[in-house]
């Protein structure tokens, strides 16, 4: 069995970062155990550089050393990087460890122009971008090599093969995220002189199923999902307020996660949100949005020097991802006893409410930041009271 690691006090080159690290995990929220834990882990790293005579500027390059070094001690935990995320996370903030780039392939440096190409010319949002890059590294990973000569050569059937190979293992809608990121990513490599053809147009188009109305949730399930929320702990506080942003708002997940502390307007009233692209609008802030975002803040945000106005309930203490945000709101549909759904089911619900109550599509696409009003024209289907009356009886048949 291995001994485990003294605990601070440290005497080798860690020893200065002490106090500093431990009020660090502190504010991170992690409990006396986690503490605990990383401070045995700490004081073993100490021991081992100081033992191998390693200084605190050779440290990036001996993590793998020393984390071989645990295992063959016979330890059985934090054996691999991830456990020391706290302390590397801890001595970068201070400039005193930068992270080993991994080396670079030719895929990873197409992706990356790639990347700059969506965000700064094409001012795609974050989670957009986000799902074309992981087509991109997709499509390009199952290219032969040489890569490049591969890609200047690259042929319409080269394209329609990976998309059918894709087809029947997809859904849909995913499908459609696929030929979407591909098309974006051939346009990119022909604009770039990567590839020698334009093959945008040589994407298959996905062939869609019925298109389903988009379905909003009935007032009694709305108030069942809110109602279902435990006001009385931290997490039920904090996924009230933020179930009660998407169903007033209308907000997508990745919107919410990154809402911050400053983008509140308490005084005018307003939320700023960081839409698609560089996109930023402002929001009026309805009072019950407010009353539950105050609520949160006062008995239930942790204290944290995140600027994140939603927060991991547990350590690290960081902003939720747009990934948290979607499972939070399908937990919160399957503890009120309702077919889980994600956030967007929320949006939709916002728009049908607003459209049975009479307001012109040209005021919703406002309200959901659409940059056309075309793509809020689907939620005219919905208003099938209003389409009955649009319709004309059957002619009976002529004697």
């Amino acid at each position: 069995m291995a001994q485990r690691a003294p605990n601070f006090p440290l005497s080798g080159p860690l020893a200065p970062f002490e106090a500093g690290f431990t009020a660090h995990l502190v504010g991170l929220g992690y409990a006396p155990n986690g503490i605990a834990g990383q401070r045995a882990l700490v004081a073993h790293l100490d021991r081992w550089l100081d033992a191998a005579g390693v200084t605190l500027a050779e440290l990036p390059a001996v993590v793998e050393r020393f984390l071989e070094a645990r295992a063959a001690a016979g330890y059985a935990t934090k054996l691999t990087e991830h456990g020391l995320t706290p302390l590397l996370g801890y001595l970068e903030r201070l400039g005193l460890y930068t992270r080993p780039a991994p080396p670079a392939t030719a895929v990873d440096e197409i992706v990356s122009r790639f990347h700059r190409h969506l965000i700064e010319e094409r001012g795609v949002g974050r989670a957009t971008a986000g799902n074309y890059e992981r087509v991109a590294r997709r499509f390009l990973s199952e290219r032969p090599e040489p890569l490049e000569a591969h890609l200047i050569e690259l042929t319409a059937p080269d394209v329609t093969a990976f998309v059918v190979a894709h087809n029947d293992r997809l859904s849909v809608a995913a499908m459609q995220t696929v030929v979407q990121g591909l098309r974006a990513l051939l346009m990119f490599l022909y604009l770039a002189g990567v590839s020698s053809r334009p093959l945008a147009s040589a994407v298959p188009t996905v062939t869609r199923r019925r298109q389903e109305l988009p379905r909003a949730l009935p007032e009694e399930h709305l108030a069942l999902l809110l109602q279902g929320c435990d006001r009385t702990t931290p997490v039920g506080s904090r996924d009230f307020a933020i179930l009660t942003v998407l169903a007033r708002l209308g907000l997508r997940a990745d919107e919410v996660a990154h809402l911050e502390l400053d983008d509140i307007d308490w005084r005018a009233g307003e939320l700023r949100v960081r839409g698609k692209g560089p996109r930023i609008d402002k929001l009026p802030l309805p009072a019950d949005v407010g009353d539950a975002v105050v609520e949160y803040l006062r008995h239930a945000r942790p204290t944290t020097p995140e600027r994140r106005l939603f927060i991991r309930a547990s350590a690290p203490r960081r902003g939720l991802s747009r990934q948290a945000v979607g499972g939070l709101v399908r937990a919160a549909s399957v503890r009120a006893g309702l077919a889980p759904h994600g956030p967007h089911r929320l949006r939709h619900t916002v728009a049908t409410g607003l459209l049975r109550r009479g307001a012109p599509l040209a005021e919703i696409a406002q309200l959901l930041r659409h940059q056309s009003v075309q793509t809020t024209a689907i939620y005219a289907k919905v208003d099938l009271e209003a389409l009955s009356s649009l319709t004309q009886p059957w002619p009976e048949a002529v004697e």
